[in-house]
């Protein structure tokens, strides 16, 4: 009975172990599916890189912070304004027709 509830124990560490890997956004861009995209996330709501004086994500400090990225599908950056390079200001971005 022990050695059935140390394998039990053992298995459900080892999810929540996964699950916490999972949710991290290296993952998320390791996937082939996601690319960083400067200068759209809102204030407080980039994913990392948000500049001087700010640790990572969740501290832009303004809307559209052009060194503050965020995860978006791979392909949607410039379509929807964003730079895949970081850049100055914080200009609104204007998505792209077509």
């Amino acid at each position: 009975m022990k050695s059935t509830l140390g394998i039990a124990a053992a298995s459900l560490a080892s999810l929540a172990a996964a699950s916490l890997i999972a949710a991290t956004p290296a993952t998320a861009q390791s996937g082939g599916a996601k690319e960083k995209c400067y200068g759209v996330a809102l204030k407080g709501k980039n994913d990392c890189a948000a500049g001087p004086g700010t640790s990572c994500a969740g501290t832009s400090t303004v809307d559209y912070q052009g060194n503050a990225w965020k995860y978006v599908a791979k392909g949607e950056c410039v379509k929807m304004g964003g730079s895949l390079v970081a850049k100055k200001g914080n200009e609104k971005p204007v998505p792209q027709k077509g």
